[in-house]
C-alpha cells in the first residue's frame, strides 16, 4: 500500500516514519510512505502559500493552487484523495479498515484558518478525526495513518488484530482566496462588494447549509436564531437569490467586475 500526506511541515512527521510498528513495516515493505512539502509546488513569487481570506476575516487560509498541483503531482488516477477537514464524517475503524484495503491514499493537511474552498473540487472526500480544534492536519494524517498501517498484513501479528476490541454547532462557512477565477471555479460575487452586514448574512447562510448538509448531529444542537430560520427558510425554497443578497450585488457591482 501507498499512503502520500501533503503537508507544509514535513519534519512533523520525522519521529512518527522512524519508530515503532510503522519503522518496521516501512522496512519490511508492508507499507510505501511518502511526505510531500505543498509549499515545493507554489507559484507564488515570494514562496506564499497562504494569503488572508477574500471578504476579510481573521487568519491566513491555504491557497488552492499549490494543494491542487502537489496533489496533481504526487496521487495516481486511483488514489483515494482525502482532506483532513472539520467539515467531514468522523474517523472509525471502520474507515480504517476500509482505508486499509485501498492501494493508494492521499492525505491532505490543511492548517492556519483553513483552505480555499475550491480544493474540495480535487479530493474525494472529508475525515475529522473530532470535534476539536487543532493547529493543522499533520496529528490527524498521522492517527489515520497509524490506524490503516497497523492493519495491513505483516504490519503486527495477527494474533494482536484478532484480540482487539465545536463552536455554536455549526460548521465553518467556506473560504476562498485569490484568484478570482481558479479552473472554472469561482469566488462567490458577494465577497467582492466590501457589504459586511450581507457578506456575515452569506456565511451565516453557507455554514447552516453545509452543516445541516455533512453534519446533522451538529445541526440538530444547533439553537436557531430568528435569522437562522429566516435563512434556513430561503434554502428550503432553494432561494439562492434573496432580495437582501441581490440588493447587496447591485450596490456592489463596481467590486465584482
Amino acid at each position: 500500500m501507498k499512503i502520500t500526506i501533503l503537508t507544509l511541515f514535513p519534519e512533523m512527521f520525522d519521529g512518527f516514519l522512524t519508530n515503532s510498528i510503522i519503522k518496521r513495516a516501512i522496512g519490511k515493505k508492508v507499507v510505501e510512505v511518502n511526505i510531500v512539502n505543498i509549499r515545493d509546488y507554489t507559484l507564488d513569487k515570494y514562496g506564499r502559500v497562504d494569503t488572508p481570506p477574500v471578504g476579510g476575516g481573521a487568519g491566513l487560509i491555504m491557497k488552492c493552487q499549490p494543494i491542487v498541483d502537489a496533489l496533481k503531482a504526487n496521487a495516481s488516477e486511483g488514489a483515494r484523495k482525502i482532506l483532513l477537514s472539520p467539515r467531514g464524517k468522523q474517523f472509525t475503524q471502520e474507515f480504517a479498515v476500509k482505508f486499509a484495503k485501498l492501494d493508494e491514499i492521499v492525505l491532505v493537511c490543511g492548517h492556519y484558518e483553513g483552505v480555499d474552498e475550491r480544493v474540495n473540487n480535487y479530493i474525494d472526500e472529508t475525515i475529522s478525526i473530532g470535534d476539536y480544534v487543532l493547529t493543522g492536519g499533520e496529528i490527524g494524517a498521522m492517527a489515520i495513518a497509524d490506524s490503516i498501517i497497523r492493519l495491513q498484513d505483516g504490519a503486527i501479528t495477527d494474533v494482536s488484530l484478532n484480540e482487539e476490541s465545536f463552536n455554536d454547532n455549526l460548521l465553518e462557512y467556506p473560504q476562498y482566496t485569490e484568484p478570482k477565477d481558479f479552473d472554472g471555479h469561482k469566488v462567490p460575487d458577494i465577497l467582492y462588494t466590501g457589504n459586511h452586514t450581507a457578506i456575515e448574512k452569506y456565511r451565516r447562510k453557507e455554514s447552516l447549509k453545509i452543516t445541516r448538509e455533512y453534519r446533522p448531529d451538529l445541526y440538530a444542537k444547533h439553537e436557531l436564531t430568528k435569522q437562522d430560520k429566516k435563512l434556513v427558510q430561503e434554502l428550503d425554497q432553494n432561494d439562492d437569490n434573496p432580495k437582501w443578497l441581490e440588493d447587496a450585488l447591485n450596490k456592489g457591482k463596481k467590486f465584482t467586475k
